[in-house]
């Protein structure tokens, strides 16, 4: 069986070492060989990590797409052009392919899900969603027999990695992401992973995956972490509590969630205690109840091991000629189906107010919050020092985020309140 892959960089190059280091015994285990057919790189000449013959290398992808003895294409360029021309011709041809662009899939999916289909070709993607943890064959595979209820992950280590980094060394968030740069866990340019957008590439596919309706990034509500402060995880620490971003899914009913923001969460709950680089990705089924999936989300070899493990998945099924012997997404179209409006969903919720140290602050406050249907849960407001402004915050019951909204413009009017007002949501413990 022969692979063609188009894009020899970080993942690229541990698909290529796992294939040749375990040769040998993926051959023991198909009862056939897996053999690299071409690899397309813009550079062929430049030193690598790995041995290779070089009339292996082509530069253009058309290369390996347009040669005939390629059975599997495997697209580890990233972005959404040319990658999705590139998977497109590859169908179109009867090759199947893997990708873990989940940028590509969350943005273009429906031209791509929808071709695969029509030309009975297999498109894996278990690479585009939390690296080494296999969720996209357990959610697809092993809980197929459960009605997934919902999903709260933990899917983008760098924001991980700068949260913990945070919480554990008490540095503020710049200085936390220049840590990750220098560790090379975050780009020079970090926005997608910061301001929450990467996990909302992931959600999406997890979500299309969970409830049979393809969803767009458009459709999740998203929010990063650039303003997350250590003086709020020292506070959600007071509450017993850990911030995390969070990728959440959930169905109502007919009535489905979607978002990407951080999110405070009982210090108990195992997701809490996922730290650094890891993901982690916790489902709950009608079925089996509440379950977590742990691992690393990144990196040359974890991911590398997801893509190998479609590779040697379609083999299989071409060889014992049970192609698409799992549909594809499983798609049925959005009947029946409403997504919340963010202003719709209801959560708990921690406010802190930085505020003029003067007599009837709180009255004033909880009187607005009051009149928005929000009823505070708890409070803690440090004593002044010799800072005239001090922070004053807030644990609430569940609210609903229009009332929330509203409630801190109103409050950000006060002249006794110094700066914009922050809100982090909170999942689980009272409600």
């Amino acid at each position: 069986m022969s692979v063609g892959i188009i894009g020899l960089g970080t993942v690229g190059t541990g698909v290529v070492k796992i294939l040749l280091k375990k040769r040998k015994e993926l051959e023991r285990k198909l009862g056939f060989p897996l053999v690299i057919g071409k690899i397309a790189d813009i550079d062929i000449k430049r030193k690598r990590a790995i041995a290779l013959p070089e009339n292996i290398f082509v530069t253009d992808g058309l290369g390996v797409i347009d040669d005939p003895s390629i059975d599997i294409v495997v697209e580890l360029i990233g972005g959404i052009h040319p990658a999705k021309e590139y998977i497109l011709k590859a169908i179109k041809k009867g090759k199947h392919v893997i990708t873990a662009n989940k940028a590509l899939l969350a943005s273009e999916g429906f031209d791509i899900f929808e071709a695969a289909q029509k030309n009975n070709v297999e498109l894996g993607f278990e690479a585009a969603v939390a690296g080494g943890i296999p969720i996209i064959k357990i959610i697809r595979e092993a809980l197929i027999g459960n009605k997934i209820q919902a999903i709260y992950g933990i899917i983008n280590g760098t924001s991980n990695y700068i949260l913990t980094e945070m919480t554990e060394e008490g540095v503020d968030f710049s200085t936390a992401l220049k840590e990750a740069q220098a560790l090379g866990y975050a780009e020079a340019d970090p926005t997608l992973d910061v301001e929450g957008i990467d996990a909302a590439h992931k959600l999406a596919l997890l979500a299309s995956l969970s409830f049979g309706t393809l969803f767009s990034l458009k459709e999740i509500y998203t929010e990063g972490i650039t303003k997350i402060t250590p003086l709020d995880i020292n506070f959600a620490s007071e509450f017993g509590y850990k911030i995390k971003l969070l990728a959440i899914a959930k169905q109502i009913n007919n009535d489905i969630e979607l978002r990407v923001h951080p999110t405070m969460l009982p210090k108990e709950y195992l997701i809490s205690s996922v730290n650094g680089v890891f993901n982690a990705v916790y489902v709950e089924g009608d079925a089996i109840g509440p379950a977590l999936y742990y691992g690393k989300g990144a990196g040359e070899m974890p991911t590398g091991s997801a893509v190998v493990s479609d590779i040697v998945d379609i083999a299989r099924n071409i060889k014992t000629g049970a192609v698409n012997r799992i549909q594809g997404m499983g798609i049925q179209g959005k009947s029946g189906i409403r997504i919340k409006k963010m202003e719709d969903v209801q959560s708990c919720y921690y406010f802190r107010f930085s505020v003029f140290d003067k007599p009837g602050v709180l009255s004033k406050i909880s009187g607005i919050l009051g009149g928005h249907n929000i009823s505070i849960k708890s409070v803690i407001q440090k004593e002044r020092k010799k800072e005239r402004v001090v922070p004053l915050v807030m644990m609430t019951h569940r609210a609903k985020e229009k009332d929330v909204v509203y409630a801190m413009k109103e409050i950000n009017k006060l002249p006794v309140v110094s700066g914009k007002p922050l809100y982090i949501r909170v999942e689980g413990g009272e409600e």
